[in-house]
């Protein structure tokens, strides 16, 4: 866009940016608008803001959605991966947009002429905001890594669940491996032939196991 002494100038190259959200913003703040150009420009870039708010606030309540499937019990299974994969890919896209917007505000502060201080403080508090979507999505990102990490270490305390029942269970069948091996050898024992022996044995068994 071109910011001229008596008109502020946008271009686009497709529709995707609804201008008529701006349009409102100016309309809704009519005493503001009459400052100028600057009031002109301040109004579309808090409404750029805005929209990278409500964009960081889904993801948010979609890594929030994936952190309760997280401790759910079960397997995860694919689709876990790539929910999280697909937001991290929204988070890189949308980091390229939201921080170099804190270059473009501190630029227009530094190189602001002294003029209305309401609309400084609008300014202002634009700044305020770009840098609060600027660290809630580096925290978001922060939160999708925490996500991948808690992942693995689940998956890792589930796996030695799994190996410790295991063995539990190889020492449990190799009592009876061992005994029945002992009373299978083709020597006497007390109680060989005899029924009493069969029962010898598999007392053994249910004790020891």
């Amino acid at each position: 866009g071109y910011v001229l002494p008596k008109a502020l100038v946008t271009v686009r190259l497709d529709d995707v940016f609804d201008m008529s959200e701006v349009e409102r913003s100016w309309e809704a703040d009519y005493d503001l608008v009459a400052h100028g150009p600057g009031a002109l420009l301040h109004g579309l870039l808090d409404t750029v803001v805005d929209g990278h708010f409500d964009t960081i606030q889904r993801l948010d309540d979609a890594i929030e959605a994936l952190e309760d499937v997280l401790f759910e019990d079960g397997d995860l299974g694919g689709e876990f991966l790539r929910s999280g994969y697909g937001l991290r890919k929204d988070l890189v896209r949308l980091r390229r947009v939201v921080l170099p917007m804190r270059e473009v505000v501190n630029g227009l502060l530094r190189h602001r002429q002294s003029g209305s201080g309401v609309l400084d403080a609008e300014y202002d508090d634009l700044y305020d905001h770009v840098l609060r979507a600027a660290e809630w999505t580096e925290s978001l990102r922060d939160m999708v890594t925490s996500l991948f990490e808690t992942n693995l270490s689940l998956q890792d305390a589930r796996l030695n669940i799994v190996m410790r029942k295991l063995a539990w269970w190889a020492a449990i069948i190799a009592v009876p491996t061992a005994v029945t091996g002992w009373f299978g050898q083709n020597i006497p024992y007390p109680g060989f032939s005899e029924p009493w022996g069969l029962m010898q044995s598999v007392l053994l068994i249910v004790f020891l196991s």
